[in-house]
């Protein structure tokens, strides 16, 4: 587990979390093992507006030159200040140089599609979907194993942009619909099956047809209770790679996020 402070990052984190004195965190990684290479599980939580930014698939990031993966990922709301919001594709189509002359001048900020959030809203972001994490939110990251990110505007802050590389990535388009949820607090459910991992929230210990379906190394994600993984004791806020199913007890009352890659 790695911690790591931001400027937009929050002094009070959520339970069970603890942000140390006179930090501000931001992200806290668990950050791949040999058993489960190709994934990153993320907390991240903010104070303040993240960059308008987009990211590559893989043939995209082979052909910008890039010398890593594209990036998919997914988000599960597990905290939102009232009033929180994510942004996440555009209200109406837009064309490259409509979104280049926005980010230019911010109003990009105001094309996107500013979603209301609550704990257990869960969203699939396709690679190439321009995307904003708004102030107030806690939220789990799924993702490729990828550092690949484009800025496309950053709301005058000191950091470089990336507009070549952004634009030619970025669909200038609404949000699938389809891919956003709002999910009961309890019940197990399918999550995300896309090109490069699949999750589901189990209650308690998965039944046959997904012990089934998750053979070899699974991530697994604490949400409530315990969970022993290898004779390891895991709580909420944890995350530990199991090399299958086999060797996972969940606990009573427990429930948990399972993530394996695409095969």
């Amino acid at each position: 587990m790695r911690t790591v402070e931001k400027p937009w990052g929050r002094d009070h984190l959520p339970a069970p979390f603890v942000a140390p004195h006179g930090m501000r965190i931001g992200e806290i990684w668990f950050e791949p093992t040999e058993q489960v290479s190709s994934l990153l599980v993320k907390y991240i939580f903010t104070s303040e507006k993240l960059s308008v930014q987009v990211h590559p698939d893989d043939a995209q990031a082979g052909a910008l030159g890039e010398h890593d993966t594209g990036k998919e990922e997914c988000w599960l709301v597990i905290d939102a200040e009232p009033g929180a919001r994510l942004g996440i594709g555009f209200h109406q189509p837009l064309n490259a140089a409509a979104m280049r002359a926005a980010a230019m001048d911010g109003s990009i900020e105001d094309l996107l599609a500013w979603h209301p959030v609550q704990a257990g809203d869960f969203f699939y972001i396709p690679a190439g979907t321009v995307h904003a994490i708004g102030a107030g939110v806690s939220l789990i990251e799924i993702q490729q194993n990828s550092d690949i990110t484009y800025r496309l505007y950053d709301y005058g802050r000191p950091r470089p942009l990336h507009l070549d590389k952004g634009i030619a990535v970025a669909r200038g388009e609404p949000y699938d619909r389809a891919l956003h949820r709002h999910l009961e607090p309890t019940g197990t459910v399918e999550l995300a099956r896309g090109p490069y991992f699949t999750a589901h929230r189990v209650e308690g210990t998965p039944d046959a047809e997904l012990m089934a379906e998750y053979t070899g190394p699974v991530l697994v994600i604490p949400r409530r209770g315990e969970v022993e993984v290898s004779g390891d004791m895991i709580f909420p806020g944890e995350c530990l790679a199991a090399a299958d199913l086999s060797a996972v007890i969940f606990g009573p009352g427990s429930q948990s996020i399972l993530v394996r890659a695409a095969p």
